[in-house]
């Protein structure tokens, strides 16, 4: 059908317009995925000699689980060897660090000639960007490259979940809570710097959109709430002075924010940990496999590659603990592996069981009857709940970077309580793991969601857009080795010494209703107390 003959909405604008914009709209949270695809293997041109390397702990990721670990490992003495796959990315007031959504280039994507997100024909050579979308059955998770991790491009969303809601999500650990609550969610709402946005910047005309949906959601059977996010806010305030570029207020932060002041982890728990000097953080270094020697040590073979991909050196680490915090596909991954090629011997059987999605699901709200301006600034601040729902779910209001001409589009997530119904399984032709996820284990959950979704636009005028329909996606990937069945609540591998998981890889499913990360880092400081009281100095 041509754009001319296409139904036509009140507005004029034609539904074909309107997709696109919901698409463009919703590309900045993931929901509008491009071409994705496998990232392509990294090129060898290194001799056939490996590095041997000897290291006491080895972490390996430095998202929210590995951060926490490397900082309380070197606090606890332990001198400390940190691996990441993704460069460093060092950023400041009016810096171009990061590509923005506008002229997306290699910077957006792990390893592939082309953009992962926003439905773009750019091509280019490929690069070790930010951002990789690993493809399953039923499901894309959204994994972050860098050092720190997916704090780099997440939006900051910080949430503590009730502790019903927790116990719904996390039963095995629900006795954890209190403490958690007392101690372990204010660490890290301390280290994080987590503050809510202020009154003059909410008044402001780039957040005309975050009003307009705080507005709306009481209509809608919503209680509004401001989001917690770990922002120095005085940055923003130089956005609208005209003293910085704009990135926060015109919510361009899908890969990252390049004036600076989001306390991410590489910044916080990471940078704290290297002035220790017991860390030592290794980036564009891929682990491949974790084994256990004829010694019951942990062996891990390690590429270290160039931001091209091509390995540079292979590297063999003989550790006496080993810390997976590769994220939920990256960890899950490995172990997935080692139990295949019997790398490990008796690993458990529960190792790629348990994985969820978070309940993701991104949506545009297009067109509304209220002002929304022109420009939508973020990061994600405004966010309501339903205390009425049969299924603990949040819905929060994201800015997007791109508006269509003729069409206004908001992007608003929600995401709730699902089942770690997804598995894993070992591929040997691609010595890899594949995710398999039935739409079955959230069917019920995204009823709610849409309803709720629908009621916003029935209140404040306009449709919503489901972006993930045809193509599901998460950027809260949770699970695959989870806690009870396959590591202890401590995030000890069961029957393995010297062998943890402090990453979202051991959440089952969903984290009761908020997006993970605060949760993950939580989990991490609480078990990181436990091992450096009973497993340093005696495990290793």
């Amino acid at each position: 059908m041509s754009d001319s003959s296409a139904p036509r909405l009140a507005s004029g604008v034609s539904r074909r317009t309107v997709l696109g914009a919901a698409g463009l709209g919703a590309a900045a949270l993931g929901g509008a995925l491009a071409g994705a695809g496998k990232a392509s293997a990294a090129v060898s041109t290194a001799s056939a000699s490996v590095t041997e390397r000897r290291a006491r702990a080895v972490v390996v990721g430095t998202g929210f689980g590995g951060g926490v670990t490397a900082l309380r490992l070197a606090q606890a003495g332990v001198s400390t060897l940190v691996l990441e796959r993704g460069r460093r990315w060092r950023t400041g007031p009016d810096a171009t660090t990061f590509c923005r959504f506008a002229n997306m280039d290699n910077r957006s994507a792990w390893l592939t000639d082309h953009a992962v997100v926003g439905g773009g024909t750019q091509t280019w050579e490929p690069y070790t960007g930010v951002l990789e979308p690993v493809v399953g059955n039923g499901m894309t998770a959204m994994v972050g490259a860098a050092v720190g991790g997916g704090s780099i491009m997440y939006h900051g969303m910080s949430l503590q979940p009730t502790k019903a809601n927790f116990a719904k999500s996390i039963p095995v650990a629900a006795g954890l809570y209190d403490d958690l609550n007392r101690w372990a969610y204010p660490t890290v709402a301390r280290m994080l710097g987590i503050s809510t946005i202020p009154y003059d910047i909410l008044a402001s005309d780039p957040y005309k959109s975050s009003r307009l949906f705080q507005e709306v959601a009481p209509k809608a059977g919503l209680t509004p709430f401001k989001v917690p996010l770990p922002i120095d806010w005085s940055y923003a305030r130089g956005e609208l002075t005209g003293r910085y570029e704009p990135t926060y207020t015109t919510s361009d932060i899908a890969f990252g924010v390049n004036n600076g002041g989001k306390h991410s982890i590489d910044v916080t728990y990471l940078a704290q940990a290297e002035t220790t000097g017991l860390v030592e953080v290794a980036p564009l270094h891929v682990v491949r496999d974790v084994a256990m020697d004829a010694n019951r040590r942990w062996v891990l073979s390690v590429d270290r590659i160039d931001t091209s991909g091509t390995v540079q050196e292979r590297i063999r680490i003989t550790a006496d603990a080993v810390f997976l915090n590769a994220g939920s596909p990256g960890t899950t991954r490995l172990l997935v592996k080692s139990r295949a090629k019997n790398l490990i011997p008796d690993l458990p059987d529960a190792i790629g069981t348990g994985w969820g999605n978070n309940g993701d699901r991104i949506w545009a709200w297009i067109n509304p009857t209220g002002d929304a301006g022109t420009i939508q600034g973020g990061p994600a601040c405004i966010g309501g709940t339903d205390s009425t729902s049969s299924i603990p779910l949040t819905v929060i209001h994201a800015g997007s970077p791109i508006q269509q001409s003729g069409v206004t589009a908001l992007t608003v997530v929600g995401f709730g309580i699902v089942e770690g119904a997804g598995t894993w399984a070992y591929d040997a032709a691609d010595d890899d793991a594949v995710l398999t996820w039935p739409a079955a284990a959230e069917a019920e959950l995204q009823a709610q969601i849409a309803t709720r979704m629908r009621a916003i636009a029935t209140a404040g005028g306009g449709m919503m857009i489901d972006t993930n329909a045809s193509a599901p996606s998460t950027w809260h990937a949770l699970g695959g080795v989870p806690m009870g069945d396959a590591v202890d609540v401590t995030g000890r591998v069961l029957g393995h010494k010297g062998l943890y998981v402090l990453d979202g890889a051991r959440i089952p499913g969903s984290t009761g209703a908020c997006n993970p990360s605060l949760t993950i880092a939580a989990l991490a400081e609480h078990s990181m107390q436990t091992i450096v009281r009973q497993d340093v100095g005696r495990v290793f």
